[in-house]
Formats: C-alpha cells, sequence, structure tokens
C-alpha cells in the first residue's frame, strides 16, 4: 500500500532557473541510472523475494526511490519552465518544450522514452543484491556529474541530498548480501568446473602501439590462478587435459579413481539419514501444528508439512539417481530433536500462548538448522562427484529449509512485538485454521 504525503522528502529550491540542465536532470529522472528505475527494480525485487527481512529491505528503499523520483521531477520542473514561455528556450529543446509544455516525462536527457529494460531483476537475491549495489554506484557518479554542471546553490543542495542517500543505499545493499554469509563466487546452485573456474586465459597479446602490455596482478597470478597463455594458439585438447586433471565436477570420471566412489558412499549414507529425519519430521509436524496458538504458526507448520513430504519423494529420487537403495537410517540427531520438541510441547501447556509459541519455534528452528547443515552437505559432496541432477534436487529442499526458517524468525518477531505492546491479535488457542491431522 502507497501512500502519498504532499511534502517532498528534501526541499527543492531553484534561484535561477536553467532550461539546459534541467534536460539533463531528466536522465534521474526517466533515465536508465534513474530514480524511477530504481524504485521498479528494487520494488519488483522485493515483491519476488522469499526472505520477509530483505524483502523489506527492498521494499523500504524502492519506495524512498519514487521520494526521489519526485524530487528530481520537481527540481527538473522548475529548471524547464522557461521553455513554457520563453522562445528561446524552446528552440533549444522542442521536444520538451512543444510536446511537453516546459515540464517532466518519463523521458532520459535524450529524448528517450523509459523502458523496463533498464530493470536488472533475476529473482536470485544474491546476484539481484550485486545488481542494486552497481545500480546505486552508477547513480551516485551521474549525481556527481550533474552537481558538477550547475552553479545554483539550491540545485546543488537537492542533489548533494540525492547523492548521498545513493551511498546509505549502497551500504545497506553491501550488508544484506554479506549476511546471506554465502562465498563471494558462489552463484545460483550448479558448481562450476574445477580447474577451469581457476585458470585465466591471457587472451590479449604483445605489446601495442601506445605501450599496451601484458600485465598480471591479483586477478591473473598467484597460487589460485594458472595462467594459459594464449589459449586460441594452443591445441584444444591441452586445456582440457588440465581441467581433467584438477577434477572436473560434471564427469565423475575426470576424478581419481577412489575419490568419487568415497565421495558417493558418503552421500548415500547421508541421504539415509536424511531420509529418516524427514520422516521423523513428517509424524512430528502435525503434533507442532496443533500445539501452536497462533493462527499464523499453525500455517507456517502446515505449509512445511507439505515441503517435508515432498522432500521425501525428492530424496528417493536421489537414491534412483544414485542406483541406490531408498533405505532409511535411523537419524539419531532428529530423534533427540523430536524428542525435545515434544518436551517443549507439553510444558507449554503450563505457558502463556505466546511464550508457547516463542518456545514451540526455537525447538522448530533447531530442527531447520539440522537439515539445513544436512541438506548443504550433501548437495555439496553431490556437486563434487559431478553429479547434477541429484545436486538440483537437493538444493530446492535446501532452499525451502532456509524459507521456513526464515519465515519462523518472522513469526517470532511479530509475536515479541505484539507481546511488548500489547497488540496480540491472537487468542491463546486459535482455531481459524484446522490442525494437519485433524
Amino acid at each position: 500500500m502507497y501512500h502519498h504525503v504532499k511534502k517532498l522528502m528534501y526541499t527543492v529550491r531553484v534561484d535561477e532557473a536553467d532550461p539546459r540542465f534541467g534536460n539533463m536532470l531528466l536522465e534521474q529522472f526517466g533515465g536508465a541510472n534513474g530514480e524511477l528505475a530504481a524504485a521498479m527494480q528494487y520494488s519488483i525485487q522485493g515483491l519476488n523475494c522469499d526472505d520477509p527481512e530483505r524483502k523489506d529491505l527492498l521494499m523500504d528503499i524502492g519506495t524512498e526511490e519514487l521520494s526521489h523520483l519526485e524530487i528530481v521531477g520537481a527540481l527538473a520542473r522548475l529548471h524547464l519552465k522557461p521553455m513554457k514561455f520563453d522562445r528561446d528556450s524552446a528552440e533549444a529543446d522542442p521536444l520538451i518544450a512543444i510536446a511537453g509544455g516546459g515540464g517532466v516525462n518519463l523521458y532520459n536527457s535524450m529524448g528517450n522514452a523509459w523502458t523496463a529494460d533498464y530493470l536488472k531483476i533475476t529473482g536470485e537475491l544474491d546476484v539481484d543484491l550485486r545488481s542494486n549495489i552497481a545500480a546505486e554506484a552508477r547513480a551516485k557518479i551521474v549525481y556527481e556529474r550533474l552537481i558538477n554542471f550547475t552553479t545554483d546553490a539550491g540545485t546543488k543542495d537537492a542533489l548533494q541530498f540525492l547523492m548521498t542517500r545513493e551511498i546509505t543505499h549502497m551500504k545497506a545493499f553491501t550488508a544484506a548480501l554479506e549476511s546471506l554469509n554465502k562465498p563471494r563466487f558462489s552463484i545460483g546452485q550448479i558448481p562450476p568446473t574445477a580447474g577451469l573456474v581457476d585458470q585465466f586465459f591471457n587472451d590479449s597479446t604483445g605489446e601495442g602501439q601506445d605501450g599496451e602490455i601484458d600485465a598480471r596482478g591479483p586477478w591473473n597470478q598467484g597460487a589460485e590462478w594458472q595462467l594459459i597463455e594464449a589459449p586460441a594458439f594452443q591445441d584444444p585438447g591441452v586445456n582440457a587435459g588440465k581441467v581433467a586433471a584438477a577434477g572436473s565436477v560434471d564427469d565423475r570420471s575426470t576424478s581419481t579413481a577412489s575419490e568419487p566412489e568415497i565421495i558417493e558412499e558418503l552421500l548415500v549414507e547421508e541421504l539415509r539419514d536424511l531420509l529418516s529425519a524427514e520422516g521423523q519430521l513428517v509424524k512430528a509436524l502435525p503434533k507442532m501444528t496443533k500445539a501452536a496458538n497462533a493462527a499464523r504458526l499453525k500455517v507456517a507448520f502446515e505449509n512445511h508439512f507439505e515441503e517435508t513430504k515432498a522432500q521425501v519423494e525428492r530424496l528417493k529420487e536421489c537414491f534412483t539417481l544414485l542406483g541406490a537403495q531408498a533405505k532409511a537410517k535411523p537419524c539419531k540427531g532428529m530423534a533427540g530433536l523430536v524428542e525435545e520438541g515434544e518436551e517443549v510441547i507439553e510444558e507449554g501447556k503450563e505457558k502463556d500462548g505466546v511464550a508457547a509459541d516463542l518456545a514451540l519455534i526455537a525447538s522448530a528452528q533447531k530442527v531447520e538448522h539440522y537439515e539445513i547443515s544436512a541438506y548443504g552437505t550433501a548437495r555439496t559432496m553431490a556437486g563434487q562427484i559431478g553429479l547434477p541432477a541429484v545436486a538440483a534436487l537437493l538444493s530446492k529442499s535446501l532452499a525451502e529449509e532456509e524459507i521456513a526458517d526464515n519465515l519462523l524468525t518472522q513469526v517470532a518477531r511479530e509475536l515479541m512485538s505484539e507481546s511488548r505492546t500489547g497488540t496480540t491479535k491472537e487468542p491463546k488457542h486459535a482455531t481459524a485454521l484446522k490442525s494437519v491431522d485433524d
């Protein structure tokens, strides 16, 4: 829900209108790196985001960018206003003067219409955050250049505010990216080909007429890099052999004879442990759902119950791909967590509704963290021995566990906030939804 407040986010003042500069300002109104593009990009990313905390970040900043759009529009309008009455100014830019009456429209400084092609949206949170950091950096540079092209004090003041907020947003996006705790180059789910990923191709060779050289630096030298000189002039089989020697994630035959077999055996054991764990959880979740007081917590447990049943089927599919029997091995870790959960349920009967729910959430998150660790380990094993189909199935279940954990955190925060303020929306014994075992 959006609500417009008639005051600008930052006061705009123009002492001396400059229509040509007003045209420049349109770059930040309807341009590729402008405020409308930023507002749409972050807001749509937020709509697509399953992480409730980072969804809030995206919606916060996306909404602020709409306020920035209003500032830029007001500033540009003041500078363009003479075009409405002054022929010389109108002749300088007839598009704005005649078609727009000296006002703003969704065009950039060259008169090109705004397009959704400007938006960078992938649906992968870490990738989108990287795009946002780059977008804020580009916007900062545009504002810096605009500041350098005006002498109007009020205009400089407003642009300085906008430029500073771009840095603030960059800091927030960077912190959000780092908080994901993902390795810097872990993009997506399918791992890169081992060996090949660490090869630097020296494809620009020789000395240039202006003294250009083949340079070495941290981007192509050191223990983590293998420099491949002029690969276009080498036998393709040479590099292929080097990659094979290093080990490929897509072909188990490229690894040593014993290593993949050992890892595959460990993977099968891990999957059998997971199969047991998920089977125990299928039995435990209906009890947790029934014990929950808050309707939203019941919904979270019910949804994860359905996800857990699907995860069991994925594990069986993994066994099929591995050519192994889908036989569960008793998971003592999950057994202990389930037993602890049953104690929490029993103790919760004597507690206030919110306190009982918070204890239940804490117990459930221990389960989620156990599963996140197990699925993460299994996925890594599958990737290392060249089983991308197995890795993809495990990645899907891992993502569901991570989302479930985040949702539980969100519910806990809402319950604690409502408890502090005395605004708890739900009675101790919510009956809005039926338990999945009813």
